[in-house]
């Protein structure tokens, strides 16, 4: 089906103004449930903050999936992975579980979309190159698809800024499949009906937040995120797959460094800390609201500089694409990102 300007602006409206609704209702059974955020030295919220917020967006997905989607062996194996996410979030909001349970969820996941659904990554076009993987395409796959879902989980710290970065990759990847005409694929229906159900949410998580999102909604979105990226590229909607892993820059970019961070320290990769991007924003004395948008405005340079290397000049989506990398690389080594510069506080005497 292919889908013209009127038709999109339906899908964004039922879709946005469903979720919109749907989210107090959401609120009321999360408080109900005991599904809270709870402070701690790791939270930035003062008090118990619902957090099943990732269930209203996958209730405007489902509605948009109902309204607007073709049923497809893909689509149903994405619709099955999903609800395994959401299952599994909406568990550890109430209960915590163990990461080791949610990453074989993770896993769960990707193998459905994968070995069900047919979908996988066979080859990748990269700046003139092209590389096969063969044999090599379907752990590649699964390792993408889980990558995503936890690049969403850890950059999911404060009001609105998983939900506005999911929400720039929607809207950029609608906007280089409308202006190529490409606007008929199963990636482009599913990012126009995510990016109506996120902005709906995001309405009432941006800050200072009502609603968290949650583990549900930070799995299901990167799931989500990995899944219209295979398509895309699948669909020739992209030209090469590295344009959305360079629209999630800034996420991918943050991840890999708490990574790195994590085992430089000695310390597990699954443990939490509070010097990620946005942690070093604040401590330069951003406000929360401040830190959201400037970050917003990082991503949304990568997503420019992906549209600019789509739809008009390669060479200068290249160039804009180093240019940001070399900026947010200066500022990843001079701040405490890899390594904590802060010198330790001395004992107060008695």
């Amino acid at each position: 089906m292919k889908y013209d300007l009127k038709q999109v602006l339906i899908i964004l409206t039922v879709t946005f103004t469903f979720t919109m609704l749907i989210v107090p209702i959401i609120k009321k059974i999360s408080l109900h449930i005991g599904a809270v955020d709870r402070p701690n030295e790791r939270r930035i919220n003062k008090k118990d903050m619902p957090n099943l917020g990732g269930l209203a967006i996958f209730a405007g997905f489902l509605l948009g999936y109902i309204l607007f989607c073709e049923q497809t062996v893909i689509m149903n194996s994405v619709l099955v992975g999903g609800f395994i996410l959401i299952i599994t979030g909406m568990i550890d909001s109430i209960n915590s579980l163990k990461a080791r349970y949610q990453f074989f969820a993770h896993l769960l996941s990707a193998f459905i979309v994968v070995f069900y659904g047919g979908l996988s990554l066979n080859v990748i076009d990269a700046f003139g190159y092209t590389i096969n993987f063969g044999i090599f395409s379907y752990p590649i796959t699964i390792f993408f698809i889980v990558g995503m879902i936890n690049v969403i989980n850890l950059i999911d710290g404060l009001d609105g800024l998983a939900s506005g970065i999911s929400s720039i990759f929607f809207l950029t990847i609608g906007i280089i499949a409308f202006i190529m005409n490409k606007i008929g694929g199963l990636d482009i229906a599913l990012s126009f009906v995510m990016l109506g159900s996120t902005l709906g949410f995001l309405v009432h998580n941006f800050y200072p937040a009502k609603i968290y999102m949650g583990q549900s909604g930070s799995m299901f979105l990167g799931y989500i995120i990995a899944v219209i990226a295979l398509l895309g590229f699948k669909n020739v909607t992209l030209t090469s797959f590295l344009v959305p892993i360079l629209i999630m820059a800034i996420p991918i970019i943050d991840t890999f460094f708490a990574i790195l961070r994590r085992i430089i320290n000695k310390q597990s990769i699954a443990s939490a800390d509070k010097q990620h991007l946005h942690h070093q924003l604040l401590k330069m004395n951003f406000s929360h609201r401040t830190t959201v948008l400037i970050i917003y405005y990082i991503d949304a340079l990568f997503a420019f500089a992906s549209i600019v290397y789509v739809l008009k000049d390669a060479k200068l989506g290249i160039f804009l694409y180093v240019i940001l990398l070399i900026i947010v690389i200066w500022f990843v080594v001079t701040t405490n990102i890899i390594i904590n510069r802060e010198k330790p506080k001395k004992n107060a005497r008695k």
